[in-house]
């Protein structure tokens, strides 16, 4: 989302400038107003916000470390222990504050202490830092206020972001290998056709006679490597850097989300997690209390996957319509028969959020198994295809020596 630079004065008329991400003006001076600040001039800038929401006189600086996901997991898990034993909110955010070890998570403690201490509510203090804090988060911890029961949302959100990242560090295991095979294969395919390949040639072409076709194939191959190398190079780098930004906006990152999910191997574990966090969310939304609707706009924003994300919209919107979970669940198209199965038996009975939970331990187990399983699918691909390799390098270099010591005996 574009940046805009605002400035404005907060509760205590004192004037505030800042940085602030946002789809248009407006909604960043709803955010504005949501967190006590009347916003006097809202324009676009290219400048970034360290941790937007910082705005309300919080400094920026550069080269400052970052709330890192394990910060917001042990601030909830702690959280909820303290508030559990009956510690005063302030008491437990200084506790907090002074215990942390990083000091962008002091600092964003610290400005949230001065926004309770200014009179507003935790979830709009929390609002402050929407980069540290999703509109997930803060949705359930505005509904834990509501509630009275802002202790146990805590603790669901630390189960929650424990399971994004249980999620998140297996896809990153299970990838490591077979990256690192590519990676190699992909080197030796470059130093091959630029330094084994010439040398070759030259003495190919001392043998005067015709070569094998697979041999020009691999010489003209290494020809044009060596030939193009920088545009080649200059290539790649933009092709990536152009593939970044293409993903990046709106339509490409839909399309993008849309295609990862037909990739062989790995388009079945994508969807399968991306549903498992929906499902998971869900989940926690529908015990927590929020209305459904609700919860499936706030799930919509938690599944980091634009195209899933629009088959949750369209389901929000049938049930604004009046039609059922389950039918909005059959039309979306990415659910499987069990799932909905089980969201039928849920819907019937009135127990929906054990069924997702239901589903989301479902998919979250058949996940951990795919993801275990996943060096030895792919090894197979990654050892036809090394062997692919192997064997042309071997019939385009080793051909003409066979065919020369056949004229040699002949002589």
């Amino acid at each position: 989302m574009p940046n805009f630079a605002y400035r404005g004065r907060n509760g205590a008329g004192e004037i505030v400038r800042g940085i602030m991400e946002g789809a248009t003006a407006a909604a960043v001076a709803d955010l504005l107003f949501g967190s006590g600040v009347t916003p006097m001039e809202i324009k676009p800038t290219t400048a970034s916000s360290d941790k937007a929401g910082r705005g309300a006189g919080v400094g920026i600086a550069l080269f400052k470390q970052k709330v890192e996901h394990m910060d917001v997991l042990l601030f909830s898990r702690q959280l909820h222990t303290l508030l559990r034993a009956g510690v005063p909110i302030m008491r437990a955010l200084a506790g907090l504050q002074e215990s942390s070890t990083n000091p962008a998570m002091r600092d964003v403690l610290q400005d949230v202490r001065q926004s309770l201490d200014s009179g507003r509510e935790l979830s709009l203090s929390l609002a402050r830092h929407p980069t540290v804090f999703s509109p997930f988060y803060l949705s359930m911890v505005r509904v834990g206020e509501m509630t009275g029961r802002l202790e146990e949302v805590f603790l669901r959100m630390f189960d929650h972001l424990a399971f994004e990242r249980f999620m998140q560090d297996q896809v990153k295991s299970a990838l490591r290998y077979p990256s690192f095979v590519v990676a190699a294969m992909g080197i030796a395919i470059v130093i091959v056709n630029l330094f084994v390949i010439p040398a070759f040639a030259k003495v190919f072409k001392g043998f005067g006679a015709e070569l094998p076709l697979m041999t020009r194939l691999l010489i003209g191959f290494s020809d044009f490597m060596l030939a193009w190398w920088p545009a080649l190079l200059l290539g790649i780098v933009a092709g990536f850097f152009g593939f970044k930004a293409w993903v990046k906006t709106p339509r490409g990152r839909y399309t993008w989300d849309r295609i990862k999910l037909k990739i062989p191997i790995a388009g079945k574990i994508v969807r399968k997690a991306t549903l498992a966090r929906f499902a998971a969310s869900f989940a926690l939304a529908s015990r927590s209390g929020v209305p459904i609707i609700q919860a499936l706009t706030n799930v919509a924003e938690t599944v980091n996957n634009a195209y899933i994300a629009d088959k949750v919209e369209k389901m929000r919107d049938g049930v604004e319509r009046g039609e059922s979970i389950l039918r909005t669940s059959i039309s979306a198209g990415v659910f499987t028969p069990v799932v909905l199965q089980m969201i039928a038996v849920g819907e019937e009975s009135g127990a929906l959020d054990d069924m997702m939970k239901e589903v989301a331990d479902m998919y979250q187990s058949e996940v951990e198994y795919e993801l275990k399983t996943l060096a030895q699918q792919i090894e197979p691909i990654l050892i036809i295809s090394l062997g692919i390799m192997v064997l042309i390098l071997a019939l385009g270099i080793f051909l003409p020596l066979w065919d020369l010591g056949k004229v040699t005996m002949k002589k």
